[in-house]
């Protein structure tokens, strides 16, 4: 009856089975990644890996084993087998990460709900007073929208002001990503306010670049910034992660984008203070006030496999010459090559410099396209699905007043950039089909104008 009296979840219990180590099968081959992949649709040039990643077929399988067995016994499954399996998958985690302890590491379902939580506590200390009214929360422009939308629902409606930093795109150097930043942190701190949270990507998501983040977080140390939430969608199987040298107070990553990891699950890191952190799960269980590692690992009856195969996700990763990091340098290193074919083909540019791209490169489209709002990036992706079966993000920028922007080998203005993204699984035909889809657009002279007619 012990075990019953455990959390779910909690690292105090040390008998749990440790991970399982990765199984001797040699290295992968060719032939074992389009197997392993089999589940894609064919047919379809898929470079848009960082929206919603994927998933090996031998992960899947693993994924299944854990729904029978909760299918089969729940009440063993809930006291036994989920306690357990999410403890391993939080100590693979901690580790990868560099973390000091297990739990400063939480699994969430995405980096959504991280920032919900972090938001909620700056929320609550505004409500309490603990916060002055107009302080203020610091962010780039291009911060993910759901954050935003986190920032509107618990910030901004109980005080809290916003400041926005322009990311400059494309960009050449951290350095003008860093002389931003202390300007927005100026005026962040402008009036007497207090900078009570600065949010940071690591990797932003549209358009895609590479942050300085070490340095930014360095930066709001020595400017009094009173929190720090990193928020790394796209980062860990994209770049190494080290919480450590980062530095920030929360920092979150999706393992379903570029870990291998089925949809959906984060990890969520809380550096450890001398006082306990008010942070909680939006979702309150009975393991409330338990601590959020706790919390998060029960938050009702649910399916939790794709929080439970992080092991399994391991064992795929083995597979590969340099484990993981080997992935990584080699997708950096595709997506850059596949970014300057794809530059050249079309007098282009390149959104960043290739040390400042990840498996994600934003490449300029020709200026023939005309381009000219949002909506005719919507309408440009869609047609370049339906007509070439190409699936790719299709960014608009925006130019300000005074802002010159970059000109292609015609002499027009660059107004969009396509995002892709190099995984284990693509060929350079899926780059090339894309390649010859706008060639040919550009060809017959289609424009977002001509388009909307089709």
């Amino acid at each position: 009856m012990e075990a019953d009296e455990r959390r779910n979840g909690d690292s105090s219990n040390h008998n749990h089975r440790a991970p399982k180590k990765p199984r001797l099968a040699g290295l992968i081959t060719e032939s074992d990644i389009r197997s392993e992949f089999a589940h894609h649709q064919t047919g379809i040039a898929r470079i848009n890996n960082g929206s919603f990643g994927c998933c090996p077929g031998s992960v899947l399988e693993a994924q299944r084993e854990w729904q029978l067995r909760f299918l089969r016994q729940p009440d063993e499954f809930y006291f036994n087998g989920l306690r357990r399996g999410l403890l391993a998958s939080r100590t693979v985690i901690s580790d990868l990460i560099n973390a000091d302890d297990v739990d400063e590491v939480s699994l969430v379902d995405n980096a959504t709900t991280a920032a919900a939580i972090v938001l909620q506590k700056v929320g609550r200390c505004f409500s309490e007073g603990i916060y002055k009214k107009e302080d203020t929360v610091v962010m780039f422009h291009c911060a993910f929208q759901s954050v935003k939308k986190s920032i509107q629902a618990y910030v901004s409606r109980v005080g809290g002001s916003t400041v926005e930093v322009r990311l400059p795109f494309p960009v050449n150097s951290n350095e003008e990503i860093i002389s931003v930043f202390r300007q927005g942190l100026e005026k962040g701190r402008a009036n007497g306010r207090t900078i009570r949270l600065a949010i940071i990507d690591h990797i932003t998501s549209m358009p895609c670049v590479l942050m300085p983040v070490r340095e930014l977080v360095q930066i709001c140390r020595e400017e009094g910034v009173e929190q720090v939430f990193v928020d790394a969608a796209h980062a860990i199987g994209s770049v190494k992660v080290d919480v450590k040298d980062i530095g920030a107070d929360y920092y979150v990553s999706n393992l379903h984008k570029w870990f291998f990891c089925p949809p959906s699950i984060a990890f969520f890191y809380c550096k450890k203070r001398s006082s306990e952190s008010d942070v909680h799960h939006p979702v309150v269980s009975h393991e409330f006030g338990n601590g959020l590692p706790i919390e998060s690992a029960w938050i009702g009856t649910r399916d939790y496999s794709s929080q439970l195969v992080v092991p399994s996700v391991m064992e795929f990763v083995n597979r590969f010459e340099g484990g993981i990091e080997g992935i990584m340098i080699r997708n950096h290193d595709e997506a850059v090559r596949m970014g300057l074919m794809l530059a050249n083909a079309w007098g282009t540019n390149l959104g960043s410099p290739p040390d400042m791209c990840v498996g994600m490169v934003m490449i300029g489209l020709p200026s023939i396209l005309c381009v000219e709002s949002d909506e005719d990036s919507t309408m440009l992706r869609s047609y370049l699905r339906v007509h070439y079966s190409v699936e790719v993000p299709v960014y608009f920028l925006g130019l300000r007043d005074g802002e010159e922007g970059v000109k292609d080998e015609e002499s027009g203005l660059i107004t969009a950039y396509v995002r892709i993204s190099h995984q284990v699984y693509n060929k350079q035909e899926d780059y090339e089909r894309l390649r010859d889809a706008i060639t040919e657009l550009v060809k017959d002279q289609m424009t977002c104008k001509n388009l909307s007619a089709v």
